[in-house]
């Protein structure tokens, strides 16, 4: 199964890790048995909808932890997945956006409050850890893009999958799978992050672009300094033709409405950044296609 879902994620060196995660995933990663990137993103995809379907939904998950791994220049970065914690994480958001008697429709109370207690027991019990994956359904975030560049991206157009029907085999053999994916240096990353942030607020004041930016570089400085930024078009892929998923240029898009905002150009920024928006309106607007 494949969810029309991006994600940014943040892959720390494993030496930088503290002993006991050091050596629990030093260990996984030594064992070989750490699915690809896109099997990851299917089993999590999986079991999430084993999940609410049950009856009555549940937002528990058991079963091995698992991280996302990259080798690059002789190091070894992980991204551990933290499933159950984005679940819990996910499941607050969605309840503070709907009121109770509409919130009761979805998922009865008592399966709410023990979430939260659950989650509450295990925060206080790991004080230090947070996830180093957002994600998001149906688009990418603008604010993702500014992040990165446009040779920083990697493209690979396998075949086209439904979002309910992923050949679970055919992934785990080839380990690639149709993928847009960039990497950057957490460096970059947040320099970049810093400077958008900064023309926005020079050029536009406060807003909710604004705030966007901030919140986006303040995740960033949760993590290590030579951390792998990665933004990973996941499922979305699969909603894009070849031609469409080749021509998007979202980044550099985004880089060139900065560059132009900086010189005071704010209707030529306007007008790109427009662009860029509309596109990937009409990409969310598949979640409500038949």
């Amino acid at each position: 199964m494949i969810g029309c879902a991006a994600h940014l994620r943040v892959y720390e060196p494993l030496g930088s890790l503290p002993e006991d995660e050091r050596r629990q995933w030093a260990a996984y990663v030594e064992s070989g048995k750490a699915p690809s990137r896109p099997l990851l993103m299917a089993r999590e995809h999986e079991a999430a909808v084993t999940a609410a379907l049950a009856v009555p939904p549940r937002v528990t998950f058991g079963g091995q932890e698992h991280a996302f791994v990259r080798h690059l220049d002789g190091l070894t970065y992980v991204c551990p997945s933290r499933l159950q914690l984005r679940a819990w994480e996910a499941l607050e958001d969605f309840c503070s956006r709907l009121p109770d008697e509409i919130l009761e429709a979805f998922l009865p109370g008592a399966v709410c409050a023990a979430a939260e207690i659950d989650h509450d027991a295990w925060v206080a019990a790991h004080p230090d850890v947070r996830p180093g994956i957002l994600s998001e359904t149906w688009a990418v975030p603008i604010p993702w893009f500014v992040l990165f560049e446009a040779d920083e991206r990697r493209l690979v157009l396998g075949d086209r999958r439904q979002a309910a029907g992923a050949g679970q085999a055919g992934l785990a053999q080839t380990g690639l799978d149709r993928a847009l994916v960039y990497v950057t240096a957490m460096s970059r990353a947040r320099r970049r992050a810093a400077r958008a942030l900064h023309v926005a607020q020079r050029t536009l004041g406060d807003g909710p672009a604004i705030d966007s930016l901030d919140e986006i570089g303040r995740w960033l400085e949760e993590f290590h300094p030579h951390s792998l930024v990665e933004l990973d078009y996941g499922g979305l892929v699969h909603l894009l033709d070849d031609e469409t998923l080749s021509a998007d240029t979202s980044v550099a898009e985004i880089g060139e409405a900065l560059e132009q905002l900086a010189k005071g150009e704010i209707v030529a920024a306007g007008e790109i950044y427009e662009g860029v928006v509309a596109r990937w309106r009409a990409v969310a607007g598949l979640e409500h296609a038949n």
